[in-house]
């Protein structure tokens, strides 16, 4: 009878694991399909718009799809804001050189009106989080080249009463999500808010500036953290901007090497 050396019986030792480690996983993979089956009778896949039955969870039916107006290039590059045509290369709007932001770039998803106003609203004020795996790829998809950049997210912070209110910070929930498709780091607690603000619609470009003067501060045990640092602030929606750029120049004036702002909305009437 052959003896084999001690080399094959190690690769026939190592196959018989590699192949006891692929029944595993098979069986693990198993095990979880019928569960989702399962799962899904008991809980269908409802679309997060208007709650009609869909194929697959944490995503839009058609209809609900068609009516959220995807924000696509061309863009300015500082605002984010959809130009009318495309003239080539890197495009700045009027708006941007009539009062430039104190951040590099900004990117949202879709502009804030329809199916996506209705989801930020359940999303923000009515405690309802089953998107946020949907906006986590959605920021990630819009945000591609700030995210490939960056070194960190950091959420924009709430006031300490509202976060008291609220119970959550709906920007940090959107940051982890992003940062999770992004695989990149968050850093929560960077920037506080030292005051809370009155909300920017409605005021003059002087009056916003003054509402959010000063409002942002980076903690002295975080500069270390942000120093030297290419960063992207994330928040539900860009309104004005005045309240990002805030954000932005407290960085940046903590050594930030650069900022940049992602949301999954932005407001495009208050800058026409």
């Amino acid at each position: 009878m052959a003896t084999r050396s001690l080399g094959e019986v190690t690769d026939l030792g190592n196959a018989h694991d590699a192949a006891a480690k692929a029944g595993a996983s098979r069986l693990v993979h198993g095990v979880r399909s019928v569960g989702r089956a399962a799962l899904d009778v008991l809980l269908p896949p409802l679309c997060l718009g208007c709650h009609t039955r869909i194929t697959s969870h944490d995503a839009l039916c058609p209809a609900c799809w068609r009516r959220i107006d995807f924000v696509r290039p061309p863009l300015c590059d500082r605002l984010g804001l959809p130009m009318p045509y495309d003239t080539g290369g890197v495009m700045v709007s009027a708006a941007a050189v009539a009062d430039p932001p104190d951040f590099a770039r900004a990117r949202a998803v879709a502009s804030f009106d329809g199916v996506m106003r209705e989801l930020i609203h359940a999303f923000k004020f009515h405690d309802t989080h089953n998107a946020r795996r949907l906006f986590g790829r959605w920021l990630a998809e819009a945000g591609r080249d700030l995210l490939s950049e960056a070194d960190m997210l950091v959420p924009v912070p709430l006031a300490r009463w509202r976060l008291l209110a609220r119970r959550f910070n709906q920007a940090e929930i959107l940051a982890a999500e992003a940062a999770r498709a992004a695989k990149k780091p968050v850093k929560p607690f960077a920037l506080v808010r030292t005051r809370s603000t009155a909300h920017q619609i409605g005021l003059t470009r002087a009056q916003r500036q003054r509402n959010v003067a000063g409002v942002f501060r980076v903690p002295p045990g975080e500069i270390a953290t942000v120093s030297g640092k290419a960063i992207v602030l994330i928040d539900d929606v860009i309104t004005t901007g005045s309240t990002a750029s805030a954000a932005a120049l407290a960085l940046k004036r903590a050594g930030a090497r650069r900022v940049d702002v992602l949301a999954l909305a932005i407001v495009t009437a208050v800058h026409s």
